[in-house]
Parts: C-alpha cells; structure tokens; sequence
C-alpha cells in the first residue's frame, strides 16, 4: 500500500451510495460525466476527462462532489485541478441568469444568487470573481452600461426611456454612478464636446489611424485609405471634436515600427508592444476578454472556446467573440491572436487578409 494514502482514505467507503460505479468507471474520460474519482493508492481525485495515467478499477473510488473527496481525505490533482471545475457551475450559473435579469429593474442580490446555485453567498462572490476578475455586482452593472448605450442610440428614446429599457430602476442611479463614463445626454449627442486627437500614417498593412482622448489610446484601425479612416471614427465619435495632432505621430510610429519589424522578419519575435495609457470602454466581460487578450505572447494563438475557457466560463464562446469583435484598438489589444476551433481565421474587424499576414509574420520560425 502507497505509504502516502491516510486512515481516512483506506477506511473511506467505497463509492458514494448516490453513484453506480460500474457506469461511473465506462465514463472516466467523459469531461461532461457528473461526478469526481478518486485513487486510494496515490491519494488525489481528480475531473472525468483527466489526462492523467487511468488507474486500476480496484484503486478507484467514485463521489458526487468536489468536497466529499476531500472530506474523505483525498487532495485534488495538479492536472486537471477539479476543485475549479467545481466551480464552473455556480459560474454558469450566475452568468446565464445576470445576462436573463440584465434589463430588469428588479435587484439581483447575493442571497438570490445563493439559493439559485444552492450555495453560500460566499462561494458565490468568490467563484465568480476568480472566474470574471469582478463581482456579480459589477458584471450586472456592466451589462446594464452595455444595454443603456444601445438604447440611446435607438432613434424616437427619450433619455428617461432608455434608461428605464436597460434595467435601471430610475434615472438617479444612471447620474449618481456614470457608468457611461458621461452623462447619458452628452453620450446620445456622440460624446459632444470631448476632444480626440488623431493621427494616420501608411504601414504595410495599408493605413493606420491612431486617436486618444485624455486617458489614453481609444482607437486603433487599419484601412485602405485615409480618408475611410477617419470616416469611421467620426461615425464611432459622430459629435466630438476629431483633432489632428503631430505629436501622436511618435507613438504611431513606436506602433507602426513593431508591425513592419514583424512583416519584415516573419518568424521573429515581435517584441513588446509600445508601453501606451489605453481608453478602453466596454462592459466588465469585454474589458476582461481584452485584458486576456493582451496576455496572449506573439507567435502564439488561442482558440474563442479556450479564451472562454481561461475565463472560467466554457460556454461563453459567442460572448468571447463579440468582444473580441468590439474591439476599437488593434495590436496592442490583439485581437488577431484568437482563432476558430479548427484553426480558421474567422472574422477580423480590419479585415481577414491582415489578420492573416500579423499571424502568419509572427508563426515561429520552422
């Protein structure tokens, strides 16, 4: 006997009297099997679908949950670490019923979370937070900012509409917070008044058109031309006063430098991005979607249902691309390292072609 394995896990019941372990043990490698295997002569339980060494029938014991292997003693594996997997349904959870409520009026409290998953509170805040980098709280009120722009811009709202259509319970909590980053009549009147310089210089991509406001980078497009350019940032900012500024162009420079450093020595490592403040705006999943995207190394590529993945949230895979779609600042937000399932290049805001190229300059040597 393994000297490692406790008195606990040698007298521990064989199986959980809830399971059948003859069909249990046909669906080990099943990732969607509902429930957890243990090994008595190692000590570690681990997820069906493991990729760990399978072990002997005789060695292996079967329970319902995450907590009943450990209260029997057993630690969880390094490899497919089952206590997150544990976690992923309370996530879903949370995230399919906050998208559900997200245009209700009515609260979403922590307890309502706890009985829908049949959880503490506490395991609540802390599974989504691991999953999501925010609470419950905060992602609702990021779906409701998301919700509250799309309804200004519907033509024939008053302000007093939309803000009552995408969920809030009165139009104080929309000044009191901002969540818009401005006050919802300056947001419909296309940012009237905020000022953003710009700048456009030729690449090997095309054309590249650079804008910040005072915060930071806001904007980052490839183009044809020009003139189609800054034709789209005025629909994206239709009432802000466009600046052009020959100061941006040192830092349109530092950006243009890294991608004709790429195209021009395909396989080479393309360096840091430039080190520039961004104004990213964007609901708490959006702007989390692009903070992994930045943390995706050049040369390598992640699949949309992996991002979801590494997000904690698996079937979030459409989530993950509409961000990746919303997203106003190429490379250095980069967007072009997420691919289909099968490796196909799928869509690309500025254009399939130049997604191709970026990848196919920053593929590793061979």
């Amino acid at each position: 006997m393994n000297p490692r394995a406790t008195i606990s896990q040698i007298c521990t019941p064989p199986h959980s009297p809830e399971i059948d372990p003859e069909i249990a043990w046909t669906r080990l490698r099943d990732p969607g099997a509902n429930f957890f295997y243990a090994v008595a002569t190692t000590g570690v339980f681990c997820r069906p679908g493991c990729q760990s060494r399978l072990p002997l029938r005789r060695n292996t014991r079967f329970f319902p949950s995450a907590q009943a292997a450990l209260a029997a003693g057993f630690r969880p594996c390094l490899r497919c670490t089952p206590l997150e997997s544990a976690a992923r349904p309370i996530v879903e959870q949370v995230f399919n019923y906050l998208h559900q409520r997200a245009t209700n009026s009515a609260p979403v409290t922590l307890a309502q979370l706890a009985r829908l998953t049949g959880r503490s509170p506490f395991t609540v805040q802390r599974s989504f937070q691991a999953a999501f980098g925010v609470s419950p709280a905060a992602y609702l009120r990021g779906l409701r900012a998301q919700a509250l722009r799309a309804q200004l811009r519907q033509p024939g709202n008053s302000v007093t509409d939309a803000i009552y259509a995408a969920g809030y319970n009165a139009p104080s909590r929309v000044y009191e917070k901002t969540p818009l980053g401005m006050t919802p009549t300056r947001f419909r009147s296309g940012a009237r008044g905020e000022q953003i310089r710009f700048a456009v210089a030729e690449c090997s991509l095309g054309h590249a058109l650079a804008a910040r406001t005072t915060r930071g980078l806001c904007w980052l497009a490839f183009g044809d031309s020009p003139a189609a350019l800054l034709a789209d940032l005025r629909r994206e900012f239709s009432a802000a006063e466009l600046i052009p500024d020959d100061e941006m162009l040192a830092d349109i420079r530092a950006i243009l430098t890294a991608i004709d450093r790429v195209e021009s020595s395909p396989g080479q490592a393309s360096g840091p991005a430039p080190d520039l403040p961004l104004d990213l705006r964007g609901t708490a999943f959006q702007l989390r979607v692009w903070s992994a995207l930045q943390k995706i190394p050049s040369g390598q590529t992640l699949s949309y249902s992996q991002l979801a993945q590494q997000l904690g949230n698996p079937k979030a895979t459409r989530a993950v691309a509409s961000a990746c779609a919303a997203n106003r600042v190429a490379l250095l937000v980069p967007c072009h390292r997420v691919v289909g399932a099968s490796g196909q290049l799928t869509g690309y805001r500025w254009g399939t072609e130049r997604k191709r190229r970026l990848l196919a300059a920053e593929a590793p040597s061979a």
